[in-house]
């Protein structure tokens, strides 16, 4: 019996050892048997039916790199079915290596029955086998993707809620501490238990500034921009008085050198500089020079923060730029920011290449860390 008319005439027995596995999991032990088994019957079904249709040999390469590609109806609905299947089984509590521990307990199952049925191999058996291992790399492909989709989703959501939860009261606490500085007596405990609250929550808000941004954006989603003329120099002379009042202790240079105007997004370019110089603070020598440069170079704006102290490791310097990622050294003697949780250079480099430009870093014990930002004076038409 060919394998897809196997499949097709055996489908119960395929998904009893399906809910089997399934219930097998930690996830599975408390769901019934509908849930345990879901799009199972409709993907075998899509699969057997699929293999029973001739492919090109465009469509075969396109399957097998988890793309689908089939163009019937049977394929899609196996796309529909596994996709279907990976956001059920994200909702149900499955992590993604349990998911696809499913597809191989459910491809070692088929060959399994198939063959105890009693087939001769022949050379269409050799085929079958091969286009059902491509259906099942096609299904799993789709499940993985939703799966993972819906994940990203789910991160967004709570990012976002969360951020819109925690900015309402962080508001009210300002203004109010707003309110009290006004009308409070100039004791020295109140004014320095004011000054704490009011650094405390400027820390929260930048905090939640990242979190709205990075909830803002999935992966391969542009950061929103707002462009109007910018002066760059004055931007970053701004932020730079600012650190320098923040950070007395420490020694800020600031140059800038050519024609800095440009077409931005003044507040989006104003993070891209005070992260990259409260990054260098951090993590920089607390002897050596923090130093900012803005060069004109034709059409195009270069700016660099650079600092001495600790090299960035080389394995570290492919991942610095990923989101929720906090590069930390044992050796290092440099406090956390307060609020730090690894967005503020994943932040950099979107801005970044939102304005089509690049952020790149260089990192060693002779040099120091440099960190350079080239953007286009002018939005590319």
């Amino acid at each position: 019996m060919r394998l897809a008319d196997f499949i097709l005439e055996n489908v119960e027995p395929i998904l009893a050892e399906w809910e089997t596995f399934a219930r097998s999991l930690a996830p599975g032990v408390k769901m019934t048997k509908l849930a345990l088994r879901d799009d199972a019957q409709a993907m075998l079904l899509a699969a057997a039916q699929d293999m029973q249709i001739g492919q090109s040999s465009a469509q075969q390469a396109s399957k097998s790199k988890g793309n689908g590609g089939a163009g019937g109806d049977e394929s899609d609905g196996l796309d529909h079915a596994s996709v279907m299947h990976g956001a059920d089984r994200m909702g149900s509590g499955f992590d993604i290596m349990e998911v696809v521990s499913e597809y191989r307990a459910l491809r070692a199952s088929v060959l399994r029955l198939w063959r105890a049925s009693g087939p001769q191999i022949d050379i269409n058996d050799l085929d079958d086998i091969t286009r059902f291992n491509e259906s099942i790399d096609q299904s799993l492909a789709e499940a993985v993707g939703s799966y993972t989709s819906r994940v990203d989703q789910s991160r967004r959501m709570f990012l976002a809620i969360l951020s819109h939860d925690l900015r309402n009261p962080l508001n009210c606490i300002s203004m109010a501490t707003q309110l009290v500085s006004r009308t409070a007596n100039q004791d020295p405990n109140s004014a320095k238990a004011l000054s704490i609250i009011e650094k405390n929550t400027e820390v929260v808000t930048r905090l939640i500034s990242d979190l709205i941004d990075f909830a803002s954006t999935g992966i391969g989603s542009a950061m929103p921009l707002t462009r109007d003329t910018v002066d760059l120099e004055k931007l970053c002379r701004n932020v730079f008085e600012g650190f320098c009042l923040t950070y007395p202790q420490r020694t800020l240079r600031f140059h800038s050198v050519g024609d800095l105007m440009g077409d931005w997004d003044a507040a989006r370019l104003r993070q891209v500089v005070s992260n990259l110089m409260g990054n260098a603070i951090q993590h920089g020598s607390a002897e050596g020079p923090i130093e900012l440069l803005v060069v004109s170079e034709g059409s195009t704006v270069v700016l660099s923060v650079h600092n001495e102290g600790l090299p960035i490791p080389p394995k570290m310097l492919d991942t610095i730029f990923d989101p929720l990622m906090r590069h930390t050294r044992p050796e290092s003697t440099a406090p956390r920011v307060a609020g730090s949780i690894g967005l503020g250079l994943y932040i950099v480099h979107e801005i970044v290449v939102a304005h089509e430009g690049t952020v790149e870093v260089a990192s060693t014990a002779q040099e120091g860390t440099t960190f350079t930002v080239r953007l286009p004076s002018v939005a590319p038409g």
